[in-house]
This record gives structure tokens, sequence and C-alpha cells, in this order.
């Protein structure tokens, strides 16, 4: 029997309206003035839709009368000068469009409805002058990122519109993102017109630590030049996951045992050390990777040349040292399900707003949603975190500016 969610009660933090009901007629049919004994109260939740509201800066003038000296104070800094917007509208903009995928020109009829119709070319214009400001954070996360020595990858198309044409190509965002059992959880993205592996290797630089992705080619020049590929057991599960559902293979279906048990050993040792976690893995698992790579030996020279069986069990044994890397260390996950969580806002997202303007739209919209994202991975609010930022951007020194990424972000 399925159980009924249970009503919490709303949060005290809410303000709150009162309603007083009372009798019309406080007297008693035996004509007795009533006396008030107490009371019932329940509650109910409303919501107003956004609602403007007006900062109005006033800066008083101060003259001496004998020097007719002037004293003014100066114009607060803004990430948008001369502009009409607070930092908290900015942020509302951002992460109506990058968290919530609500396109620009939907804001702009939510908007006018507030009363003050402001033209998505407007809009556009602001989240590009804040990507801006914003990138020499971008910058320095991805710097953090990669300082660690396990980093996932993935990639996912979005369609760009191409420059001087009325139609969209296909261009690609990248994910980059710190492992679930690193001290630091970050992801930053990077959107590039192609899935060309020079982009990869642009990003990663002279890094050359595990990265953790699937077996797109792109990523192979970096495994020349020192990086060690980790590979992805939920692809190759995948593979014979996409049999067992389609004809009910048998073969499949042995294989989906064999890798259900090492999910097993992982969910087991998840909250553990590293150290204990690799210790487990040693103990536990490896004895199933044997068993699994014998028995896919054996039924790959039974199985027909070219056939689907065939080439899903070729999958996983052409990769098999780097699907069975994660054994060796405890630091590295069995799969890029994590990258693969991190990179689904984009799938999301570009259902909504369908395509990208321009390269540098692009680029600015993987900057903010790296910010928005981190925000995400470390407990933040977004909205707030970007307030906040947007707030101090203008008047935080350089070399401070890695005080306001995500993970070391706290609320003045």
């Amino acid at each position: 029997m399925r159980l009924q969610p249970k009503r919490a009660p709303l949060p005290p933090q809410f303000p709150r309206t009162l309603i007083h009901h009372e009798p019309d007629n406080t007297h008693c049919q035996c004509g007795c003035a009533l006396k008030r004994i107490g009371e019932d109260a329940s509650e109910k939740l409303d919501y107003t839709p956004g609602v403007f509201t007006v900062e109005r800066h006033i800066r008083g003038k101060w003259v001496c009368e004998q020097c007719e000296t002037l004293i003014q104070a100066p114009v607060p800094a803004h990430v948008i000068d001369k502009g009409i917007p607070t930092a908290g509208l900015l942020a509302h903009i951002m992460v109506a469009k990058f968290a919530d995928h609500l396109p620009l020109y939907r804001q702009e009829k939510i908007f006018g409805r507030a009363g003050l119709p402001i033209a998505r070319s407007t809009l556009a214009q602001w989240v590009g002058n804040c990507g801006v400001q914003l990138q020499p954070l971008v910058d320095a996360l991805r710097e953090a990122v990669l300082t660690h020595g396990v980093v996932h990858a993935d990639e996912t198309p979005v369609q760009m519109l191409t420059p001087g044409a009325k139609k969209t190509h296909r261009a690609y965002v990248w994910a980059y993102a710190t492992s679930q059992f690193s001290d630091l959880a970050a992801v930053v993205y990077d959107f590039s017109p192609s899935r060309a592996g020079e982009h990869a290797r642009n990003f990663l630089g002279h890094w050359n630590g595990k990265l953790v992705c699937d077996d797109f080619a792109g990523y192979k020049a970096g495994f020349e030049l020192g990086v060690t590929e980790i590979g992805c057991m939920a692809h190759a599960r995948r593979k014979f996951f996409d049999l067992h559902a389609t004809n009910k293979s048998q073969i499949a279906e042995k294989a989906l045992h064999y890798i259900a048990s090492l999910y097993e050993v992982e969910r087991e040792a998840r909250e553990l050390e590293p150290s204990i976690r690799q210790l487990i893995r040693q103990e536990k698992a490896s004895p199933i990777i044997d068993a699994l790579y014998t028995w896919m030996i054996a039924q790959r020279q039974l199985v027909p040349e070219g056939s689907a069986i065939a080439k899903a069990l070729d999958y996983s044994l052409k990769r098999w040292i780097a699907l069975t890397r994660y054994l060796d260390d405890g630091a590295v996950p069995i799969d890029n399900n994590w990258c693969e969580n991190q990179i689904r806002p984009w799938a999301l997202g570009r259902s909504n707003w369908l395509f990208a303007g321009s390269l540098r739209s692009g680029k600015r919209a993987a900057a903010i949603m790296s910010l928005i994202q981190s925000a995400r991975l470390n407990g933040h609010d977004p909205y707030a975190y970007l307030k906040d930022v947007l707030n101090r951007l203008p008047t935080q020194k350089a070399h401070e500016v890695t005080n306001l990424l995500p993970h070391r972000w706290q609320a003045l």
C-alpha cells in the first residue's frame, strides 16, 4: 500500500498576514454577552508573482559655506555601470534562464505582466555583461578543478546559430567535473563550435591526471600525452542492457548480473575513505572482474562475428584495462555517471531555449552555468550566491577573487 505524504508545517521564516474571523454577533441567544476563551488557527500558503521594487539612491550634497568645497558620496560600484538592474534582478534573470530553463522571451512576457516589459535584447545584453564580469571566477574555478588528479569529462550537442545564416549547426558543450569522492565539488562547462578533440586538449592543457570518460575518440590524443584513461562501466553495461531489453539475450543477462555485483561492492564502499574503498574493491570486486573477463573471452569465441552481442563484448574487451583501473585507486569512480548528471541541465535547457545565438553567447552561458551548477553542488541557493557575488565582484580585489568561488563562498 502506497503511503500518503504527510503535510509539513509551513516554514516559520515566511511572513504572515493575520486575518481574523469573529462572529457577527457576540451575544448568546439567552441575551448574555459571550466571552472569548481561545481561538483555532489554520494556515494557507499564498504566492504573489514577481513584483518590481525600485531602489532610489540619494546622494546628499554637502558644501562648506566658507570655502564652497562640495562633498558627495561616490556612486556605488555596480556590475553594469549606469544600468538600471540591481544584482538581485540580474541574479534572478540568470537563475531563471540557466537553472529553471526559462528563455528570455518568456521572462520578457512575465516582466510585462508585472508592469514593466523589458525587451529580450536588453535582457540578453545584461546576461552577456554578467558573463564577461564572471569569467575570471570561472577561469579560477577551472584552475581549481585541474589541481585534482581525477577529473570527469563528457560532452553534449547544442544547436548554435551559424554566423550570417538563418540556420543552426551542431556545437558542443563539454563538462569537466571533479569526482564525487573529491573534497572539491565543482564543474566547469566549455562551449565549443565542434566536437573536435582539440577543444578537450585546450581545456586540459598540461594536466596529466586520470580522466574518467566514455570512448569518444577526441580524448585519445590526451592519453598519448600522459593522461590516464579511466573507462566507464555504465557505458559497457548499457551495451548489454539494450540487447537484453530488445531481444532478451541470455548472454547479455549474464553480463548484467556480473556488472550488478560490481555495483553492489561500490554501494558498500561509497562512503568510506579511498584507501579502505580500494581494499574492499581488491577483496570483493577483483574476483568478480576476473570471472567476468574469463566468461567474456569464452563467450566471444562462441558468438558470430558482426553480431550485436559480439559488438557488446568487443566494446568491453577492447577497453578492459581502462574499465578496470578503478580497482587500483579508491579515489577513482567506477563510471562517468557523475559527470553525465552534471551535464543534464544543458539537455533540459536546450529543449526550452532551442539554440545558442552565437559562439560568444554560448561561452557566456557556459560560464554562468558553471557557477550555478557548482553552487548547487556545494549546497548553495544559486540566486543567493549570484546576488552576493555580483554585489561584491566590482570591488573585490583581483587576488581575492577565489574567495567568491562556490566551494569557498560565505555569505556576508
